[in-house]
């Protein structure tokens, strides 16, 4: 049996769960089709001038699997901190997740993918996860986590603090409990990021709603924080679909749309909108996982490394793979399973 010390909790600058945004996509793209949305969607397809991450043309061009509808779909959901990209910093992807979504079965996966995975990157030989996208935007970002996970991803979707805070604020905030006091001084931007909460049951806004996913001091640092943010994700997902805010998309999509960039056209949008009805979510698991992760020293830097590819993809399919209902008898004998069960 394998042992491993306990993660070695590292400094971190930035996180967002741009994850939530894609719900908004289903849900709009599908509900609204017709009723005034075309524009607003449309915008969050940027053209090259206005995109934060693909701003350049990459020295190495990778080809992007089509979707035609029926197979699995596969969203990268890339979330960083767009005052990076001010200045000389590039923007790195400080979050990221896939969302796989099976079209048949109407189950929906969710990855997070640990952000200091040391991985191949085509053309560049290995390097950090997470720069990818500086090295050739979202389609390099794409193929590196594709090839991570076994996947093949067709889509990403892109945003920043202020996206993420523009949505929970749209759909009047998440209440949520916050299983602990949280505190932490950011110096950057005077403080504009400072997180600072109480433990209990509370209305959180956008910026207290950036505050809980983006804290990561705790024992296990990035483990945990990839935990919550999963978990603060579902109870968006629940707010999304209410009647007030599916009434409200419009206004929804436009505060989030300029924050937000995606190669998806409204096309891609409606195909995914028909796919997530009825969607149920499935497991959903960290990349990669804890049993197969060691760490290892770079260039004076600790990054986190893995047994190998085949165990990873072998992992994302046990994942993927619908389990069986418990409560259902796979015989399809109702009445020897109420019999068996009668206290008569």
């Amino acid at each position: 049996m394998r042992t491993r010390s306990k993660p070695k909790q590292k400094k971190s600058k930035w996180l967002l769960s741009s994850v939530i945004i894609i719900l908004v996509l289903i849900i709009g793209a599908a509900v609204y089709w017709g009723a005034g949305i075309a524009s607003s969607l449309d915008s969050f397809n940027k053209d090259k001038g206005d995109s934060i991450i693909n701003k350049e043309d990459p020295d190495i061009v990778v080809d992007i699997p089509n979707w035609e509808g029926k197979e699995r779909v596969n969203i990268l959901l890339l979330g960083a901190d767009a005052r990076e990209a001010q200045g000389m910093e590039e923007t790195r992807s400080d979050s990221m997740m896939v969302a796989s979504i099976d079209p048949v079965t109407k189950q929906a996966n969710l990855f997070s993918i640990l952000r200091d995975t040391w991985t191949d990157i085509e053309g560049y030989g290995q390097g950090r996860i997470n720069t990818a996208i500086t090295l050739g935007g979202a389609p390099l970002a794409m193929k590196t986590i594709g090839d991570l996970t076994g996947l093949e991803i067709q889509y990403y979707v892109y945003t920043d603090f202020e996206g993420f805070k523009a949505l929970v604020d749209a759909i009047g905030g998440v209440n949520y409990t916050v299983e602990k006091d949280m505190k932490y001084k950011d110096n950057a931007d005077k403080n504009r990021y400072d997180i600072d909460l109480k433990a209990g049951y509370q209305l959180l806004d956008g910026d207290k709603a950036l505050q809980y996913v983006r804290f990561r001091h705790d024992a296990m640092s990035d483990y945990t924080r990839t935990e919550r943010q999963r978990a603060f994700i579902m109870t968006v997902a629940k707010e999304m679909q209410s009647t007030w805010n599916i009434i409200n998309m419009k206004k929804i999509l436009d505060s989030v749309s300029p924050y937000i960039d995606t190669n998806m056209t409204v096309t891609d949008m409606l195909k995914l909108g028909q796919t997530g009805l009825g969607i149920k979510m499935g497991d959903s698991a960290q990349i990669p996982p804890f049993d197969y992760l060691r760490e290892i020293n770079k260039g004076g830097a600790e990054v986190l490394s893995y047994t190998s590819k085949d165990d990873i993809h072998n992992y994302v399919q046990e994942v993927v793979t619908p389990k069986p209902d418990p409560t259902i008898d796979p015989s399809g004998d109702t009445e020897a399973t109420n019999s068996s069960t009668s206290t008569e």
